[in-house]
Order: C-alpha cells, then structure tokens, then sequence
C-alpha cells in the first residue's frame, strides 16, 4: 500500500519525535504491563526481562514526562510508588498492542524472509546495521 500524497512538514518532526518516545522496545513493554494494572517499581522491574534499574527509571521518567504515565507516592515507609497509565497512555496502549498482534502473526513469514535473504547472501561480507566500524 503506497500513500497518496507524502510532503515532509512541521507535522513529520512531531511525528519523529513521538516515535523516539514509543517506539523502543522498553517503552513498549511498560505500556503493555501498566495496560493490565497499575504497578510499583520493582513488580515492573522483576516482570521485564533484562531490564536494568537504570533503564527502568529512565523509560518511566520519559513515560511521565510525556504525560503516559503517572506515578503515584503514597507516604508510607517505606514509600509506597505506583505507577499506571494515564488516559494517552491507555489511547497509546491500542497501536502498541495492534504492533504486537501484528508481529505474532507475520512472525512465521520474517522468519522465512531472514532465512531467504541469509541463503541468497551467504558468503557475503555482512556488516551490522548503522555500522561504526573503522573500514
């Protein structure tokens, strides 16, 4: 499917930098558990595979300052902090979960591509992605 009409405007720059937000795998695994119930910190912590606490911080202080998340204190000691999606975090939580229905599904066929493309180029010099390697 090709677009109609595509023109580069002030609307492509918001678009970017949206997507910087949403679009890393963390984001979207925090959406996506906050989408079931609010949690504390290291509930998410110990549900996100290979999450660092670094990371983890990182991504929920961008989640909030964005306006997807809200974080909750309650003075308890220790404090009490949870954290749930807000109503964009719940509007963002529908194309999140469409992009991850839509891997599942075409999972089967990207594996078959890679198989293909690998075969069709085995034997060539392959370098990763965005290389910074000194040539």
């Amino acid at each position: 499917m090709k677009p109609d009409h595509f023109e580069v405007t002030s609307a492509c720059s918001a678009v970017h930098h949206i997507l910087a937000r949403v679009g890393d795998k963390w984001t979207v695994l925090v959406v996506n558990y906050l989408g079931n119930k609010s949690m504390r910190f290291n509930e998410l912590k110990r549900t996100i595979n290979g999450i660092s606490q670094k990371m983890l911080t990182s991504t929920l202080r961008g989640l909030e300052r964005d306006g997807f998340v809200t974080r909750t204190v309650y003075p308890t000691i220790p404090p009490r902090v949870d954290y749930e999606l807000t109503d964009l975090g719940r509007d963002l939580l529908v194309p999140v979960r469409a992009l991850g229905d839509w891997a599942i599904r075409n999972e089967q066929r990207v594996a078959e591509a890679r198989a293909k493309f690998d075969t069709s180029h085995d034997g060539l010099e392959q370098k990763p992605p965005f290389s910074q390697a000194a040539e």
